[in-house]
């Protein structure tokens, strides 16, 4: 049994959480609201991204017997703690703006809305994949905006920082503007046209270019 995805989270997340529920404050409702200062490198405006996978995360949000266990040999919780997060599930709202939408600094783009211990608990994550995707997505919109009309292919899978983040660049890339990505596992995972061109082993691999 691996460790669930439910354990990204910063460790004071938690924390914090058993300080709500030795208050027997679990039950408050909470309201979280997701912003930034300033648009990726002095830009006019962002464009929303990682909307998918905080989805995902929250859909699936629960704490494993691997994951209690090792709480547990932190020595940091009590008993009653682990066993409420062994039963943990999300049961609050969220209310967001849906991805390839411009966004500005300073206003609400995400809201979550659920009980405190969970808003508090989901809160890395969301920001983990909020930043990542809207960097790619304002990023590849700025650079869409300077080819004034021509054609732009995503091509950074090679770039990129994992295979995971692989996926996520060229998927977001996508929705910013692109007519493409190199990457043939993003392509067939979600249905983005594949492209490409040729490598200079290939030139090199033959007597001439013709």
């Amino acid at each position: 049994m691996e460790f669930s995805l439910s354990t990204l989270t910063d460790f004071y997340e938690l924390t914090m959480a058993q300080t709500y529920f030795d208050a027997k404050k679990s039950d408050m409702i909470a309201y979280f609201d997701l912003f930034y200062r300033r648009n990726p490198y002095d830009g006019g405006y962002a464009i929303m991204g990682g909307l998918d996978e905080i989805i995902d995360f929250v859909k699936n949000f629960h704490f494993n017997e691997k994951d209690i266990e090792a709480l547990r040999k932190t020595g940091s919780f009590s008993e009653a703690f682990l066993d409420y997060l062994s039963k943990i599930h999300f049961s609050g709202d969220i209310y967001a703006i849906e991805d390839g939408t411009p966004i500005f600094p300073n206003e609400p783009i995400i809201t979550v809305k659920a009980p405190i211990i969970e808003a508090q608990l989901i809160e890395t994550a969301i920001l983990t994949c909020f930043n990542h995707a809207t960097l790619v997505s304002s990023v590849t919109r700025r650079i869409i905006n300077e080819a004034d009309g021509v054609p732009v292919m995503e091509f950074g899978a090679r770039r990129a920082r994992g295979i995971a983040w692989s996926l996520e660049a060229s998927k977001y890339s996508y929705i910013a503007g692109c007519v493409g990505t190199s990457n043939v596992l993003a392509g067939l995972k979600y249905n983005i046209p594949m492209l490409g061109t040729m490598a200079h082993s290939m030139g090199e691999a033959f007597d001439d270019e013709y």
